[in-house]
């Protein structure tokens, strides 16, 4: 169960690092086409960090 529990941790460090850019320019100035412009380009990050919360309670 260890090692799920880290593989979670990771998935998550790696898609934020992934979108560090882009969560800069969201968080300096937001504007609707920059968070689409991200969504855009990284979806696996997106996915990854919209299936990490919907990640059955278990598997944490």
């Amino acid at each position: 169960m260890g090692r799920i529990s880290w593989l979670v941790i990771a998935l998550a460090v790696l898609a934020i690092a992934d979108l560090r850019t882009e969560l800069l320019i969201l968080a300096d100035h937001f504007t609707w086409s920059s968070l689409g412009y991200a969504v855009g380009q990284h979806p696996m990050a997106i996915a990854v960090l919209l299936l990490l919360i919907l990640v059955p309670k278990r598997l944490r």
